[in-house]
């Protein structure tokens, strides 16, 4: 009979060895990351350039930061019935994190036309007119489903290049704690992940992914570079050259 100390160690080594990231759509799902060592991607390359392309955010608390987890597994040692206690970690609850996270693009296509889709002053874009691009929920509390950018990639010809980043609207400048995940997923091909956990104190934004249409090929990079202000400051460091004033979210009833 297995004892109770050996079902904790066998437990906790297999979490030592899961994944970075969870994939969007379970454990079968494909999924491969973009990091600073390989960086670039063609979605043309990849047969994935036609149709729909959606953009996903998720974040969730990371464990550690959690009601002194690590403490917790440590004295664990001596009981180990309190490994078993469930741990919170969905970033709905103010009590954990008092974080807002929103996805957003700034777009230009190849007839010069410039612009955003984010939730602030309701620049959700549209799916059939340009941009092609069109936003779908704003999630404030960092459920499983998060916030999806869809770009209609059937009109590729007319994007020249899409700027992806993430901001916090609201609540405490900590990346690194919500375990932000940027997910690409294709009509065709495998999902792509970006992870924004790097230690980035203070920093309102984020700059996630460029995808630019480089001599009719479509080319995604991965940036995550941090700024400590918000559009404004993302807007000078990859020359849009868009007007920016301050912006509300509609209040939810």
């Amino acid at each position: 009979m297995v004892s109770l100390w050996e079902n904790w160690r066998r437990g906790v080594g297999m979490s030592r060895r899961g994944p970075k990231f969870d994939t969007v759509g379970g454990p079968s799902t494909y999924a491969m990351e973009l990091t600073k060592r390989h960086a670039e991607l063609s979605l043309t390359k990849q047969g994935a350039d036609t149709g729909s392309l959606q953009v996903n955010l998720s974040w969730r608390m990371r464990s550690s930061d959690v009601e002194g987890v690590g403490r917790r597994t440590a004295g664990s040692l001596r009981h180990p019935l309190r490994a078993f206690k469930p741990t919170v970690v969905q970033a709905h609850t103010q009590g954990v994190v008092n974080v807002d996270l929103d996805l957003a693009c700034m777009y230009e296509l190849t007839d010069g036309t410039k612009g955003v889709v984010q939730p602030l002053g309701n620049f959700l874009g549209d799916w059939n007119a340009p941009p092609y691009i069109k936003l779908t929920g704003d999630d404030r509390f960092g459920s499983p489903s998060g916030e999806t950018l869809y770009v209609n990639l059937d009109h590729r010809d007319e994007l020249k290049r899409l700027l992806f980043f993430v901001y916090i609207y609201d609540g405490t400048p900590a990346f690194d704690r919500t375990h932000a995940v940027v997910t690409l997923i294709p009509s065709n091909g495998p999902h792509v992940e970006v992870g924004l956990d790097e230690r980035a104190p203070q920093a309102r934004s984020c700059a996630v992914l460029l995808m630019e249409n480089v001599k009719g090929e479509l080319k995604v990079r991965r940036e995550v570079r941090y700024v400590y202000g918000f559009q404004a400051e993302l807007d000078r460091l990859y020359g849009w050259g868009l007007q920016w004033g301050r912006g509300y979210k509609t209040q939810k009833v």
